[in-house]
């Protein structure tokens, strides 16, 4: 494998990593705090991620990331991250929630 190809590929992860991180973050705030005012800025910010990984790795990123997600936040908050699914509905007609 080339140098080029090894520093693209860390760079993917490295990019996977930092929106898993701000996925994490925008949901936890959005359970946590359900009537605030930033809740529809916060999930134009989780569906415009979506539209990213689903430009980058199709249904798989989705169900990949949104897996780890819901895992990480009902572990750390006790809270169910489920009905956030909907907020990537007509990415593609394979999620719907």
């Amino acid at each position: 494998m080339s140098k080029h190809v090894l520093v693209t590929l860390k760079s993917i992860n490295s990019m996977d990593m930092m929106l898993e991180e701000e996925l994490i973050d925008l949901m936890t705030f959005c359970l946590q705090n359900p009537e605030s005012s930033e809740i529809p800025e916060k999930h134009k910010r989780i569906t415009e991620i979506g539209h990213e990984l689903y430009a980058d790795g199709g249904i798989d990123a989705l169900e990949n990331f949104f897996f780890v997600l819901k895992n990480r936040i009902t572990e750390e908050i006790e809270k169910d991250p489920s009905p956030m699914r909907s907020l990537w509905n007509g990415l593609t007609d394979e999620w719907q929630y």
